[in-house]
């Protein structure tokens, strides 16, 4: 079934690698023109000329986005604006691990993963929004994590952000359903996905690759390791108008982990 998104005007965050590259290309196969955006500009435009190879001319754009600057999202806003001619797709995927335990996380740590990782979507909703009303029917996709619903005693910071992207969505939810808009706003929960992020975790074991992705598939129902189109496939359901009575809610990527 192709063309799921054909004609959607898509901005993916946090895209010049992983998850948001996977996104983006996935959106752009099925219809969508996209817009790139990462604080890595030039990793943004490799993918933005990736897709453009693959898809045609003019179906991907790029930009630098740093997604805790609020006028640097005005600005991403207007970019769609001008480059897509509008938006009725948001991805919040950017987003950062936070180390420590409770008593290890320094407090600019956790600061800084708040800022990242919630701050960030607060600022791509409220900014998009107005743009997007003008683009419906609309859905705003936001990249939480299955440790927003499962806790750890190892990371307190990225448990309590990725929790409030989940309420942050149903928030939005809410509100866009009781303007009368029709911009849906859902929160995706992945678990262990092999990206670059997963390698520096790796890194920071001391040990090889694959043990730590051994150890990691054990603790998944499914017995292996996302990969990063597992969560795309999500994200396009979402993105397209196949998931129109979805709103407010949470889907769970997480090979069963949930479940236990």
């Amino acid at each position: 079934m192709a063309g799921r998104v054909a004609g959607k005007l898509a901005l993916v965050t946090g895209a010049a690698q992983g998850l948001g590259a996977a996104q983006a290309r996935m959106l752009a196969r099925e219809g969508a023109r996209v817009l790139v955006t990462d604080l890595n500009e030039d990793g943004a435009a490799e993918t933005a000329r990736a897709i453009e190879d693959e898809c045609g001319g003019g179906t991907a754009f790029s930009m630098k986005l740093d997604v805790t600057d609020e006028g640097a999202w005005e600005n991403a806003v207007e970019t769609a604006r001008d480059n897509l001619g509008g938006l009725s797709v948001l991805v919040n995927n950017a987003g950062i691990g936070v180390k420590g335990n409770i008593e290890t996380c320094d407090y600019e740590t956790w600061k800084h993963g708040f800022a990242v990782n919630v701050d960030s979507v607060f600022l791509g909703c409220q900014k998009a929004l107005p743009l997007m009303k003008e683009s419906q029917p609309g859905s705003i996709v936001n990249i939480s994590s299955i440790a927003g619903l499962i806790a750890s005693d190892t990371m307190p910071g990225y448990n309590a952000s990725k929790a409030a992207v989940w309420m942050l969505s149903k928030s939005v939810a809410l509100y866009c359903a009781k303007q009368g808009w029709n911009i849906r706003c859902n929160s995706v929960h992945p678990t262990f996905i092999d990206t670059p992020i997963l390698d520096g975790m790796v890194a920071n074991t001391g040990y090889e690759k694959s043990v730590v992705m051994e150890k990691l598939a054990r603790q998944i129902p499914l017995k292996r390791v996302g990969e990063a189109d597992d969560i795309a496939n999500g994200v396009l359901y979402l993105a397209s108008d196949e998931s129109k009575f979805m709103t407010g809610a949470e889907l769970k990527l997480d090979g069963g982990i949930s479940a236990m």
